[in-house]
């Protein structure tokens, strides 16, 4: 390596240690002529993949914050990002699956990390989204399996995922939260149908997953019967964390599209400048909030601090965008192409119209920003929940459409 890659002059044993790892990672797997996957595989086997997690299962045991030092070193060296291709693995169901899971399933975690296996998330169904606890999956012990029948939606990139993170109900007859269970399902069994779920973009990342009498091993059940929902807790507030909470380079991401758009639009247009002055600083506060929150994150399940990260990530994206269209002027009405694609990420891209399109998802995914505002009020502000009927009703008395 022909520069330092981390240097690290605090006292702390834990930053030496994670310096010492990545520089040894990058030293003995040049990023030049080390594949994709083999360098992830070692940076998994040296603890680096996650560094809060356990270690032999990815991680050092330290503070989360500590994962800038390999994801800057790392990216200096022309390194791969982990999970950059596996979002939802990677930001989502591996914590679930540390957290709760068996020693047997943590093996998974592993080919996750790398790429070879693509997650997904299944929990939305048709009558069950932002109240998810309310869904209808049933899931039916027989011997050492479950038979699993129902539908979900909403599934981003099931179309290429090998594993799932699922719940399903176990148990109809006490109240909707206690009566879930969460298990690791083979999206390649026999059984299982994903239809694709086609976005205004074009694209089609998100799907409709059928499930007939699927089979699940108890083997592949996380966490005890019934307690899916804790699950469900442990893999949401890391999606929020995942989705919002990101600290990326400042002026970059959208905020850096916005301001490229308006350098080359060449127009002095002084409200379109401020509006522009605006969003750049609003998308520095909400990087700067991330900055603190991660620096004073535990490693465990995130609070409500990924609902804050999540609300405004997806307010800024969409007024980000809108603005940029503004600047395009009738240029910004045009689009080029609804053919449908069945994409192999789920990212943003370089075309802004495209981006306008799906900043929409953005105040839906992982919890509307209706949902989040609730939480906020009743978590960090205090305030009285709202009503909730059903609450200690059994599932199966609650009435439904």
């Amino acid at each position: 390596m022909s520069t330092s890659t981390v240097t690290s002059t605090s006292q702390d044993p834990d930053e030496t240690l994670v310096a010492e790892r990545v520089e040894a990672l990058i030293a003995e797997h040049d990023p030049a002529t080390t594949g994709e996957q083999a360098f992830l595989e070692a940076q998994y086997d040296a603890g680096l993949a996650w560094v809060h997690f356990p270690e032999g299962w990815g991680g050092l045991g330290v503070s989360p914050k500590l994962q800038k030092l390999v994801i800057e070193a790392v990216g200096r060296a022309g390194g791969p990002i982990g999970g950059a291709r596996n979002p939802i693995g990677y930001g989502m169901c591996a914590p679930a699956v540390v957290t709760h899971g068996t020693d047997a399933q943590r093996e998974l975690l592993r080919s996750l990390f790398s790429n070879e296996h693509i997650w997904c998330q299944l929990f939305s169904e048709p009558g069950a989204g932002s109240d998810v606890a309310s869904l209808a999956m049933k899931a039916v012990r027989d011997g050492d399996e479950w038979i699993v029948n129902g539908q979900k939606v909403w599934t981003t990139l099931a179309h290429i995922s090998r594993y799932g993170l699922l719940i399903a109900r176990t148990n109809p007859d006490v109240p909707k939260h206690r009566g879930i269970t969460a298990f690791i399902v083979d999206m390649e069994a026999e059984g299982v149908e994903v239809r694709p779920l086609r976005q205004m973009t074009g694209e089609a990342e998100f799907n409709e997953v059928y499930f007939t009498d699927v089979r699940i091993p108890d083997a592949m059940r996380l966490d005890d019967e019934g307690q899916g929902w804790g699950v469900s807790i442990t893999t949401l507030m890391n999606e929020r964390v995942s989705i919002g909470g990101g600290t990326p380079p400042r002026g970059s991401g959208p905020i850096g599209q916005l301001v490229d758009l308006w350098h080359k639009q060449g127009s002095d247009d002084r409200v379109m400048r401020d509006a522009v002055t605006r969003l750049w600083i609003q998308a520095e506060v909400n990087r700067l909030t991330n900055l603190r929150a991660a620096s004073n994150r535990k490693a465990g399940t995130p609070g409500p601090e990924g609902s804050v990260a999540k609300l405004a990530m997806a307010e800024l994206n969409k007024a980000i965008y809108e603005l940029a269209l503004d600047i395009m002027g009738a240029e910004g009405m045009t689009y080029g192409s609804y053919e449908l694609v069945r994409p192999r990420h789920a990212l943003f891209t370089d075309d802004l119209h495209k981006n306008f399109l799906r900043a929409r998802a953005n105040s839906i995914e992982g919890g509307t920003s209706e949902v989040l505002r609730n939480i906020l009020g009743e978590r960090v502000l205090g305030l009285p929940g709202d009503v909730r009927v059903d609450k200690e009703l059994p599932w199966i008395e609650v009435p439904r459409s």
